[in-house]
């Protein structure tokens, strides 16, 4: 008995005389594997650029909001430092015109604020308001309960938005 008849007893198979390693199957037994590969190198590529370009449009459009924030404080920084000028040469004024300086200066930063879409709120004789108001003290009064009736620190809205609440008294009654 030669070795192949050996081998087929032991294994209960026929000898076919093809290697358990050698590979299941070439290209040519899967016709249009090649254009498969290519198509599916050329999606992986579209994907990778893809990425690369929103990767690089997160980049840009942070960039472009930071610029735009900067340039915003500057603009804001400019209109401020317009007031402290004013300041300085109040300071150095004489002291007979020193009150009415002081004014011009409250009403040129007010429009400066105003110009930036900072305006005050009115709180004052107003119901008191949660959303615009913060209440530090409740005090007997003649006015109604829940009535503002003193302002301690002016609130400030930036257009929409209150960005300083009033801290106020609010009234109790009598």
């Amino acid at each position: 008995m030669d070795d192949a008849e050996r081998s087929e007893e032991q294994t209960g198979e026929e000898c076919t005389g093809i290697s358990d390693t050698a590979p299941l199957s070439s290209q040519t037994d899967f016709p249009g594997l090649d254009e498969q590969k290519q198509a599916l190198a050329e999606l992986n590529d579209r994907y990778l650029r893809l990425a690369a370009d929103f990767d690089n449009f997160k980049k840009r459009t942070a960039r472009d909001r930071e610029m735009i924030t900067n340039l915003a404080n500057e603009r804001f920084a400019v209109d401020i430092i317009e007031v402290l000028d004013n300041f300085e040469r109040a300071i150095k004024a004489d002291d007979t015109h020193l009150r009415e300086g002081i004014v011009q200066i409250q009403h040129l930063l007010s429009s400066q604020l105003q110009r930036h879409g900072i305006t005050p709120l009115d709180a004052l004789n107003k119901p008191f308001n949660p959303a615009e108001h913060e209440a530090i003290a409740h005090v007997p009064s003649e006015e109604k309960e829940g009535i503002v009736v003193d302002e301690v620190a002016r609130g400030y809205r930036m257009h929409d938005k209150v960005i300083r609440y009033a801290k106020v008294a609010v009234s109790k009654g009598k």
